[in-house]
């Protein structure tokens, strides 16, 4: 997934704060608008046409209680995200299928802004859950996603999408993370809406080498990027059948990127779910 990130501290924010200059934040209703987020789409994921999520697609969410919540800076979309509804257990939640930001908007913060667009329109709604997946050897989103946003991780999924014709994926299986976003979850306010980051016994840590970028994009390295994302499969899922979850992310000043885990004391489930193995 390709997101805009802001590299500071968690500050209290909303969805109208001018972090990324004048852009607008805006729900996206009509075909020309999806049709730019398909472009988008292919900008950012290069993906070949029979990968790409239709306008149509985007339609269908739109009718039938999605989102699709766009960046503009001026008419141009610069970024959007995209959500379908599911049902779990009785209880009605919001998917986040598509996170996408323009490279060149990119670290500024942008990507944060959906997000938090998108937890105010499900608040509005009666939503407390949103889910997305995303990928493991990511560092820049798994940041954004736990440190920034505060969502837990209980759930890996092996090449959840197939392999992929996206040059981002370079090959390698598609595995995810399940991102758990309890948007009423004591976590989530107080780091949202106070600026307090969770504080927790670290019962283990998986790292991520920077160098994964650089191995995934060489040929002669892919291996390497290969055996990161065997290992830490492993990890996690010994770790997730011990009850652990992922609850902070660290980077060191090399760029390495370390999941922690340990037991979250915030009893938020719709259903017990198992991980694919």
């Amino acid at each position: 997934m390709a997101t805009g990130q802001n590299h500071g501290g968690n500050q209290p924010v909303t969805s109208s704060s001018p972090a990324a200059g004048q852009i607008v934040i805006r729900d996206c209703h009509t075909l020309d608008e999806f049709r730019a987020c398909v472009a988008l789409q292919q900008e950012v994921w290069q993906y070949e046409d029979a990968d790409l999520v239709p306008a149509k697609m985007f339609v269908v969410a739109d009718k039938v209680g999605g989102q699709i919540i766009g960046a503009y800076e001026g008419d141009t979309l610069v970024g959007y995200a995209f959500s379908v509804p599911g049902t779990r257990a009785g209880h009605s939640y919001l998917h986040s299928h598509m996170l996408a930001v323009r490279e060149s908007y990119r670290n500024s913060g942008l990507g944060r802004r959906l997000k938090l667009a998108q937890r105010e329109d499900a608040l509005k709604r009666g939503f407390e859950l949103i889910e997305w997946t995303f990928d493991p050897l990511e560092i820049k989103n798994a940041h954004l996603n736990i440190f920034r946003l505060g969502v837990v991780v209980r759930r890996y999924s092996i090449n959840h999408y197939g392999y992929s014709s996206s040059v981002l994926h370079r090959g390698l299986p598609t595995d995810r993370l399940v991102a758990e976003w309890w948007l009423k979850s004591n976590r989530v306010k107080n780091l949202l809406e106070k600026g307090r980051e969770p504080s927790f016994p670290v019962n283990k840590k998986i790292s991520v080498p920077a160098e994964i970028y650089a191995w995934r994009n060489s040929e002669s390295d892919r291996e390497k990027a290969a055996a990161v994302q065997k290992r830490n499969r492993e990890e996690f899922f010994e770790a997730f059948s011990q009850g652990l979850a992922v609850l902070g992310y660290e980077r060191d000043s090399h760029g390495n990127g370390s999941f922690l885990l340990g037991r979250w004391d915030e009893n938020c489930s719709y259903a017990s779910e198992e991980n694919d193995e």
